[in-house]
């Protein structure tokens, strides 16, 4: 196996981090190395995100790895600069490297499908490949994903990341405006919104499932401060493990939010829903990944419950094929989503390793 491989194609990916959906760059040096390693190239899935395909030409299951292009959004020295902060560049070094050495060394039967998906940070990537119908079927899929210090150790990795369902809410809340001295001729909207707020913290959901509902932000435009706000913002992060108690708590929030703005003559407009699901794996997936695992280091980590967002789940969803989410350990520090954020490199090397076990175990290399 080419040990520097991953390392340098890491290095050309991170220098060139890309918001969602623009990853021009990262696709094209992605794009170029699939179609010199002899697969066949589907581009601009998805707006910016690629397929590729290595057929063995002998029946069995179409086993795909994927991986996250996209970089985050800073502001440093009061300027807007993009920094892979979250590692996808690494996810993507990983992936390809393995795809390298799988072709090289040739598969035993099925389909190998290789995804680079854009977008995650927005969440919208995943069903915006799952729109095009290049994407194709999938009968099993793995992802990977660095993991902070918090997590794991560096040489330590998990079969399966469990992400929870997560939901953004933001509500206009609009009420009628007045002078100050006169406020009972008017509908006071940050009123309204701390009786939503009030209203949502006194949500009761069973306290054995991981949950949170909290409010994020209230605020009214302006710097007048003597009137009454005719309008104001409420914005809330929901998160649960449970994708059926999710639906759940969505309908008690927005029950909540509309009759308690009510009560004051206050109306509570939605102008923003974002969601992802919560993870959806299969048993055979994890066993394969937890087996792949214990052969490049010996042993796994087990299961890890992580209250983060991932829109890879849309896949398993859609396609409804069997699926699990590698975890490996690289000491990330401060911790993801850090401008300054930093692993041990080697990593890229075990995760390598476990991706080419995981084919090995479903598709055989030769």
């Amino acid at each position: 196996m080419d040990e520097i491989y991953v390392q340098e194609l890491f290095d050309r990916l991170h220098k060139v981090p890309e918001r969602g959906f623009e990853e021009f760059k990262t696709s094209k040096i992605l794009i170029e190395e699939l179609k010199k390693h002899g697969f066949e190239v589907y581009e601009n899935v998805g707006i910016t995100g690629i397929v590729a395909i290595y057929d063995s030409k002998n029946p069995g299951p179409i086993l795909a790895l994927r991986a996250d292009m996209d970089a985050l959004e800073f502001i440093v020295d009061e300027k807007i600069v993009n920094i892979h902060a979250c590692g996808h560049d690494a996810n993507c070094a990983m992936v390809m490297a393995a795809a390298k050495e799988c072709k090289e060394k040739g598969i035993k039967k099925g389909v190998l499908k290789i995804i680079f998906q854009p977008a995650e940070e927005l969440t919208g990537g995943a069903l915006a490949m799952l729109k095009d119908s290049r994407l194709g079927k999938i009968d099993e899929l793995v992802g990977i994903h660095l993991r902070p210090i918090e997590d794991m150790k560096f040489g330590e990795a998990s079969e399966a990341v469990y992400h929870s369902a997560t939901v953004q809410l933001r509500y206009k809340i609009k009420g009628i405006s007045a002078h100050g001295a006169r406020p009972h001729l008017g509908v006071n909207a940050l009123e309204a919104a701390v009786l939503a707020t009030n209203a949502v913290n006194s949500i009761k959901i069973d306290p054995a499932i991981n949950h949170s509902i909290k409010v994020t932000n209230i605020s009214v435009e302006g710097r007048t401060y003597n009137k009454i706000p005719s309008e104001a913002l409420l914005a809330l992060d929901i998160r649960c493990e449970s994708n059926e108690i999710m639906a759940i708590m969505k309908e008690k929030i927005r029950l909540a939010i509309d009759t308690s703005v009510r009560a004051i003559g206050a109306i509570a407009e939605e102008i923003y829903f974002g969601e992802v699901i919560a993870a959806m794996y299969d048993e055979e997936m994890i066993e394969s990944c937890k087996k792949s695992i214990e052969k490049v280091i010996g042993k796994s980590f087990g299961r890890i419950v992580n209250y983060g967002g991932e829109d890879f789940h849309y896949f398993t969803r859609d396609l409804g094929c069997k699926s699990s989410y590698l975890g490996i350990g690289a000491e990330a520090t401060p911790g993801l989503h850090h401008e300054k954020m930093t692993f041990k490199r080697e990593s890229l090397n075990i995760g390598e390793k476990i991706l080419i076990e995981i084919v090995n175990e479903r598709l055989g290399v030769i």
